[in-house]
């Protein structure tokens, strides 16, 4: 498994009726791996994994598992508030097929570092799939520190980190870290290029739904050291990282999706649709991107 480059954080299409849309999934799928996008997320917090159903969660993985065909590799959130809950979905997402478990930091329970430590532990001794940390603390109220995080690396089924906060000294003592068992990537798109030119493996990208072949380009060239082109990259896509954070996340990205013509712009409550006063300068951006050669 090679967690590496541009990864994308897939959303979670749903049709006028707020049901899951398959087909704009797999177009969406489709679309990914044609502009490059080197592993996809299904079911994270773009894709709104917690306002999935069981059932809605099993066939959007299995549909996902299904469209990918092996090409990438496949990660599935199954991070919730509870270890146990969490490793059950864990051990489900590995029966779907999935090559790996992104696991959230437990939101709203506030566990401290030893608990923190016990709970990916836990997770990883028995779900056998690898594992991905993942710490958001924006979202969870919960931040994994580095010092956690460097005794969970060693565990030979914890693999990766996605990093979320983009300090860029707490993305250099992660990738103090790294190694051929355990990749950094970075959770942040505004500072994305800076981490991979700082030596990270990789991104789990919001962006990339919209434009995956220029942040395959962005990447590749940040990774190979390519300063100046990544810096001109870098500053095309930044007004496109800006306005996915105008409201919170996705609910900028599935109006931009539907502009896209893949799935529905109103994501499910109590996210609702995206402010019209922001529609055009979105649309306008889109407009422009995909315009420009890469």
């Amino acid at each position: 498994m090679n967690l590496s480059g541009s990864i994308c954080a897939l959303a979670t299409p749903f049709d006028s009726d707020g049901q899951l849309d398959l087909d704009a999934f797999a177009r969406l799928i489709e679309r990914q791996i044609a502009g490059g996008t080197q592993g996809v997320v299904i079911a994270g917090s773009t894709g709104e994994a917690h306002a999935l159903t069981t059932d809605e969660f099993d066939t959007l993985v299995r549909h996902g598992v299904a469209a990918v065909a092996g090409r990438v590799p496949v990660l599935v959130g199954t991070g919730g508030a509870n270890t146990a809950k969490t490793l059950a979905a864990t051990q489900q997402a590995r029966l779907l097929g999935a090559t790996a478990a992104l696991v959230v930091t437990p939101y709203y329970v506030r566990p401290t570092q030893e608990g923190l430590y016990a709970h990916y532990s836990a997770i990883a001794d028995a779900a056998g799939l690898p594992i991905v940390l993942y710490n958001v603390p924006g979202r969870t109220g919960c931040d994994l520190q580095p010092a956690t995080v460097a005794r969970l690396a060693p565990h030979p089924n914890i693999v990766a980190i996605k990093e979320a906060v983009a300090d860029a000294e707490r993305v250099a003592q992660l990738l103090a870290l790294r190694s051929d068992a355990f990749r950094v990537l970075s959770g942040d798109d505004p500072s994305a290029a800076r981490s991979l030119l700082a030596g990270a493996d990789g991104v789990i990208s919001v962006a990339n739904n919209l434009v995956p072949t220029l942040f395959r380009a962005l990447c590749d060239a940040a990774r190979a050291g390519r300063r100046d082109e990544t810096a001109a990259l870098d500053a095309r896509l930044q007004p496109l990282f800006d306005a996915l954070g105008l409201e919170s996340n996705p609910i900028p990205l599935k109006w931009g999706l539907s502009v896209q013509g893949l799935g529905s712009a109103r994501p499910r409550l109590p996210l609702t649709e995206l402010s019209a006063p922001h529609r055009e300068r979105l649309r306008d951006l889109l407009s422009n991107l995909q315009d420009a050669a890469v």
